[in-house]
């Protein structure tokens, strides 16, 4: 009898929770705008609360119609964070562009990190400017006392990366590229690519892409997005 009364509850209570989620996602997306350091073009869609950390003198940019989704429930992978957006040092910029949703993501900027229009960022991605020390590879006892530099990372509009994927500093993603699960972009990426794998590389051009896929771009049509 008790089992067939919490059967009965659950769906109760799994509405009363996914009312007041979304009560408190508004609620912290008006505060959001509102912070030192964040410009909005719009109120932003929030799942869930994100963690948004801002240095005195950094900016977040936000564009219209952007989603941050920090909810596991609902979303068709497991994500193992909520979105972090940190810009950590006096000038660093986080720039997200309109209609693009990220999900359950870090965006970490020393520098600048500007991400374009309708850009789709799945869970688990980690996009940074910055290593946060230094190699010093001749002097390694000296390494954990240092910041590391900056690289600003710029992705194109249209751009979908895969879950998991790791966007180093320095990058540069071409407009409507797609990264395949999993990859670790080290070095740029052309505009309208499937690439893919560690470090990455480009797997299929689209057709009518732009001149310069690099030669060897194979026809896999098997590559996992998520």
């Amino acid at each position: 009898m008790l089992g067939s009364l919490l059967a009965a509850l659950l769906p109760h209570a799994r509405r009363v929770e996914s009312r007041w989620s979304a009560l408190r996602s508004r609620l912290y997306a008006s505060a959001l705008v509102r912070l030192p350091g964040v410009e909005a073009a719009g109120t932003p869609e929030l799942r869930g609360i994100p963690l948004v950390e801002l240095t005195p003198g950094a900016t977040l940019r936000l564009g219209r119609g952007v989603t941050l989704n920090s909810r596991d429930r609902g979303y068709h992978l497991s994500m193992y964070a909520p979105v972090k957006l940190l810009a950590d040092r006096p000038g660093a910029l986080i720039e997200i562009g309109d209609e693009t949703r990220v999900h359950g993501s870090c965006i970490h900027a020393y520098e600048r990190v500007r991400i374009g229009r309708r850009c789709l960022i799945a869970a688990n991605v980690q996009i940074f400017d910055g290593s946060g020390h230094d190699l010093l590879l001749d002097a390694p006892e000296r390494r954990i006392h240092t910041g590391g530099d900056a690289r600003p990372v710029e992705i194109g509009d249209d751009v979908w990366l895969g879950t998991g994927c790791i966007v180093m500093p320095g990058v540069t993603i071409g407009r409507g590229t797609v990264v395949a699960a999993g990859s670790v972009v080290s070095r740029d990426l052309p505009p309208q690519v499937l690439a893919g794998g560690m470090p990455a590389r480009v797997l299929r051009p689209a057709p009518g892409a732009p001149p310069g896929v690099p030669p060897g771009a194979s026809a896999d049509a098997g590559v996992p997005v998520g």
